[in-house]
């Protein structure tokens, strides 16, 4: 069965793409544009993976990965940002004990594919990816 993946980016373009990207190497990709959908849907579908933007509209992206983390706490989250900002509320974060991967922008797919592939690797064997034919 296919690690299940949340891409969150408010940038429809980022999240398709990426979700795009996941499917070919054997995910079961789902994009979201803003993090309070993601989370609407973490309670109906659980997530293997969670791979998001930390700046976004609204909740951002540490937010929605610490909710998430409380609610599905086996969950494997990557967040990225091209902001430099953002240390800060990762920070804040460590210091409330929840330490998150993070990446920055921009991600090229085979390192991210090659930080989620470790990711999943650490928990449950390395995942398996489809071609197409």
């Amino acid at each position: 069965m296919p690690m299940r993946a949340f891409v969150v980016d408010d940038e429809k373009l980022i999240s398709d793409t990426l979700s795009a990207i996941l499917r070919l190497h054997g995910y079961e990709a789902h994009p979201f544009y803003d993090a309070e959908t993601a989370l609407a849907e973490c309670g109906k579908t659980t997530p293997d993976i969670v791979v998001s933007d930390v700046m976004m509209p609204g909740m951002n992206g540490v937010e929605m990965a610490i909710e998430i983390r409380k609610r599905v706490p086996m969950c494997r989250i990557v967040l990225f940002s091209g902001e430099v900002n953002t240390e800060s509320t990762l920070e804040s974060a460590r210091r409330d004990g929840y330490d998150f991967e993070f990446l920055v922008k921009p991600i090229h797919p085979a390192d991210l594919l090659a930080r989620l592939n470790a990711a999943v690797y650490r928990e449950c064997g390395p995942v398996e990816e489809s071609h197409p034919a």
